[in-house]
């Protein structure tokens, strides 16, 4: 691989991108819903409700990968604690 492709997947330009789409149409989708106050019908509250849910279980997909990257440098705790 050429070097420029290699750091974009190190920085994992893609993944990143995306979660920041999902999180922005999220936000859309509960202001839309919100501006409809007390005319929402039943329908479009258990739409708010699933995206709501997607984007919390993306959220928790995501932090999960984000947290095992292999790429990624931790202290190692000397196993004392002070």
């Amino acid at each position: 691989m050429t070097y420029t492709m290699e750091k974009i997947l190190a920085w994992r330009i893609l993944p990143r991108l995306m979660m920041l789409a999902m999180t922005l149409m999220s936000y859309q989708v509960v202001q839309w819903f919100m501006a409809l106050g007390a005319s929402a019908t039943t329908q479009q509250t258990a739409f708010v409700s699933t995206v709501v849910g997607a984007m919390t279980g993306a959220f928790a997909v995501w932090m999960g990968h984000e947290s095992s990257s292999p790429t990624e440098t931790r202290p190692r705790s000397s196993g004392t604690r002070k």
